[in-house]
């Protein structure tokens, strides 16, 4: 049991939604720049980060456009842009998008419609082909949009389900009140109900225009090769007039407070506020202020070491040109009474507010803004999301001009924005209040034995253009050289250099097991531990500490797994911080009995929370009864840990010997190994290497539980199997191929083709494989109604039967390979990723280049293996099935 204080990222990513994009630059010989005659704006900067490329193409429409009584209008035309395109069929999308990769997706906001993918950069040219396809003409057919509306239903529902959606959508109402802006773009079930191709078709017309559209590619390109492409391939694609759009016309902020039932393990106490708008000349300042009332060193979270709150933040979480929503929001106990908090909240707030923000907190915002916008440059995709962030959804010329902006902020500027938007306008309260999980409920069986049949497999004829490079097969080269050292004291440094920044990163990971680490009645020692890396060093109080990390603009965490990323001229005292706080935690006795408190209280919270359920019930049915991971934490075995428990812990598990650290940027071997060695190499290890290797379980019996879930209108799904097999296993590679015949290609695979396509029952539904140096899971998850979870399961069932007894057809075998083979360069695509991947494979002992050996492998891999594999290892009878929500009928 985990819990992260970092509330505010976690709580927008799980309604889909992102935090203000961090701007960054670029110099001026990588962007180019042009409009062509039909009024399309293109932008390309070159990243060569890795051999690979992304195409963003931002329609300016979203879900202010929509018509009346139809908020989800411009949603539905983003799906139905992959139900076929001119000269294009879905399954031809989908098959090119699989073999390209399968990195590709949409998403629709209130002022922008976006279309990104990203593939290997010599297989450019046939993205943008397909990205101008559906530029030129879209089909929109009834009978298409009579199949996507059960997918797109199903997306409403699971947003629904989710709580923190439900607020989202609440705050946006409160504080934007008769503006399009009140309306999320998400749509609604009963306007999809209303909605008709021909409708879509005319909505399509009106805007989806070149010249109401901005084209944004970056990676490793020659960019007056690829300008040339796209005007070849989007010049001809007429300009079309563009109607008038809609008037933004805010209205005062009534006061409001509401509450709202959760399904999260803690209480959610919020502020909402409305503050600026893209456009507004004081969106930077606002920026700032976010930043420092988010600070670790401000009052906000004070709280959290006071032990009044288990976490807090502070931010902007939507944006939109004429205002945004921002708010304060702080973590409780779930059975807990939030007034006192939420007045206190109020109280800080207000007192910044009147009485100014600290001077240094505002420097501190400003260097991290300008630091993380130098990290910006390290994700090919990132760089494409932040480029059509400034250009399509802010209206500027370059990410620099927020740059720009935000060192010029004054502390002036930060306290006149917050006493304009904190203090001169009403303020929305609400309350997420934890609603727990019922006990799961064992049933005999996944349902009725309704019979459905699986869509057969048919070859896609792809158009010349297409079928040439797609099916074109190879082993991608090795492009990534990482140095791999080992230290005097046991640690493993690996070290890969790249110029994409100047900015290091370093990942870290200490090989642990803790439910074969914690001793008897100690569980949660590990949590509690964690907990305490925030408090500083015994050199540096919590406060202090956080001040050195922000005199560089740096970010670190410390615990078993371990992070930094600093400017590069800043990595030695940036590594010098990090291991002061990874090897000498000040672990103050005070605190440790604050942070006891909140875990025990979190604790109590989770053991009752539906998420929590589920994945106890998985546990217990996948695995025998005397396994490890049956040890569960709990309030009692959380305050039965003594301090000296929690030291005696802290010094069996973290062990040079077990760490591997990985560092990535613009740094040489050389440089890297000196600075580690200088602040962990006397790092000593004593007594000996304990087992932190879990050992092999055998195969599971089939069950079903239902977990009740009030929250939730619609069901999740989980359907899994324990494989007598590891990752070492001659068949892990048939099975992950075999896997991306049934999904990981979208609607070119079966399990997306059947189950979304086709019967409209799910959103998403998803395969996975995974494997550690013992064990092996093998599971499939979906939502859906609760009337289709037995039908669902049926055509899940037919396609593994089918993968065990008969051949893959050589078209789908060819594309499950296309689709692994070029996921190799993509996987590259951000430093992250990469350092990532190291860490890794090196924690279950594999080689670093294996995904080149694994793509050997798969190219020279036969139907046949694939189906002795899915024989030998895959029962679909054998699964456990565990539903979250209502119980299916």
């Amino acid at each position: 049991m985990r819990f992260q204080f970092a509330f505010l990222a976690a709580f927008v990513l799980s309604v889909g939604g992102s935090l203000p994009a961090r701007a960054q630059t670029r110099n001026a010989t990588d962007v180019t720049r042009a409009t062509l005659d039909n009024g399309l704006r293109v932008v390309i900067i070159r990243d060569p980060l890795a051999p690979v490329a992304t195409v963003e193409t931002n329609y300016l429409v979203g879900g202010n456009e929509t018509p009346e009584g139809f908020p989800g209008m411009a949603h539905a035309q983003e799906h139905m842009a992959f139900r076929g395109c001119t000269d294009l069929s879905a399954d031809q999308i989908a098959a090119i998008y699989a073999q390209l990769g399968g990195d590709m997706d949409a998403d629709t906001q209130q002022n922008i419609t976006q279309y990104f993918v990203t593939v290997p950069s010599e297989d450019l040219d046939v993205a943008l082909r397909v990205g101008a396809a559906c530029m030129s003409n879209v089909v929109d057919s009834q009978d298409q949009w009579a199949e996507e509306r059960g997918a797109i239903e199903q997306e409403v529902a699971r947003d629904l389900s989710n709580p923190t959606y439900k607020f989202i959508t609440r705050l946006n109402h409160d504080l934007f009140a008769g503006t399009p802006y009140e309306q999320d773009a998400l749509g609604t079930h009963a306007s999809f109900e209303k909605t008709t191709g021909q409708m879509l078709k005319d909505f399509y017309q009106k805007w989806y225009a070149p010249n109401n559209a901005i084209l944004i590619i970056t990676g490793d390109v020659d960019a007056q090769a690829l300008l040339a492409k796209v005007r070849q391939y989007y010049g001809s694609i007429p300009r079309r007039n563009v109607p008038g759009r809609p008037q933004i016309d805010l209205k005062p902020v009534a006061a409001d407070s509401f509450t709202l039932d959760s399904n999260l393990p803690y209480l959610l106490t919020l502020i909402g506020y409305r503050f600026p708008g893209t456009d507004s000349p004081d969106f930077a300042a606002a920026r700032v202020l976010s930043d420092v009332l988010s600070s670790q060193r401000a009052d906000l979270y004070g709280l959290v070491p006071q032990g009044k709150a288990l976490g807090t933040d502070f931010g902007l979480v939507e944006t939109y040109p004429k205002a945004s929503a921002a708010f304060a929001l702080a973590a409780l106990p779930a059975g807990a009474d939030p007034a006192s908090i939420t007045a206190e909240m109020k109280k800080i707030v207000t007192d910044y507010a009147t009485k100014g923000v600290p001077a240094d907190l505002v420097e501190a915002a400003k260097k991290g803004e300008v630091a993380g916008a130098e990290f910006g440059r390290n994700s090919i995709t990132n760089l494409a999301a932040l480029w059509s962030q400034a250009l399509a959804a802010e209206g500027r010329e370059s990410p620099d001009e927020m740059v720009e902006a935000i060192k010029r902020v004054t502390v002036d500027d930060v306290n006149r924005v917050a006493k304009k938007y904190l203090l001169q306008q009403n303020a929305i309260f609400a309350t997420l209040k934890p609603k727990p999980s019922g006990e799961p409920v064992s049933s005999k069986g996944f349902g009725g034995s309704e019979k459905a049949t699986a869509t057969p497999t048919k070859p896609v004829a792809l158009p010349d253009w297409a079928e040439v490079a797609v099916k074109s097969l190879h082993v991608p080269k090795q492009t990534l050289r990482p140095v791999d050292m080992k230290l005097a004291n046991g640690i493993r440094l690996i070290v890969q250099t790249e110029k994409a920044s100047q900015t290091v990163t370093l990942l870290g990971s200490i090989k642990s097991q803790t439910e074969l680490q914690t001793p008897p009645g100690q569980d949660g020692v590990a949590d509690v531990l964690e907990g305490l890396f925030s408090y500083g060093t015994k050199t540096l109080d919590r406060l202090a500490f956080q001040k050195a990390l922000d005199d560089i603009a740096a970010s670190e965490s410390a615990g078993p797994n371990f992070n930094l990323k600093v400017l590069k001229q800043d990595f030695a005292r940036g590594v010098e911080l990090l291991a002061d706080n990874e090897l000498h935690p000040a672990l103050p006795e005070e605190a440790f009995k604050i942070v006891q408190q909140q875990t025990a209280q979190l604790t109590e919270g989770e053991l009752k929370s539906p998420a929590y359920r589920v994945e106890r019930a998985l546990v217990h049915a996948l695995l025998p009864p005397n396994d490890p991971l049956h040890r569960e934490t709990t309030p009692k075995t959380v305050m039965s840990v003594t301090y000296p428990d929690m030291q005696a812990y802290f010094d069996k598990t973290f062990r040079p010997d077990l760490t591997t650290i990985a560092v990535i940027g613009d740094i040489t071997p050389e440089e890297a190994r000196s600075v580690v060695e200088k602040y962990f190499g006397s790092w000593k290890a004593s007594g000996p290497k304990p087992d932190v290797t879990l050992p092999p379980v055998p195969a599971n019996k089939p069950s079903a539980v239902n977990v009740p879930d009030p929250s939730r209108i619609q069901d999740s799904v989980d359907l899994a199997q324990q494989l007598e097999m590891n990752r070492f296993s001659p068949d892990y590679y048939p099975l992950q191929l075999g896997n991306h015949v049934l999904g990981g290609g979208f609607y070119a695979t079966r399990l997306y083709r059947d189950l979304r396509e086709k019967a409209g029952y799910v959103y998403n539904i998803n395969d996975s494989l995974e494997a550690s140096e013992t064990r092996a899971t093998y599971s499939i998850d979906y939502g859906c109604d609760p009337k289709n979870v037995s039908k669902a399961r049926i055509m899940v069932e037919q396609e593994l039967v089918d993968m065990q007894k008969n051949n893959v057809s050589p078209e789908e075998l060819q594309q499950a390979k296309a689709l692994l083979l070029r996921q190799i360069p993509l996987a590259e695509s951000s430093e992250d990723a990469v350092a990532g991947g190291f860490i890794a494979r090196a924690r279950i002992g594999m080689p670093l280049d294996e995904p080149i050996h694994a793509a050997q492998r798969y190219f020279n891999m036969t139907a046949n293996e694939v189906r002795a594999a899915f024989a030998k290892y895959i029962s679909p009878r054998d699964f456990v099935q565990v539903v979250r929500g209502p119980a299916p009928q």
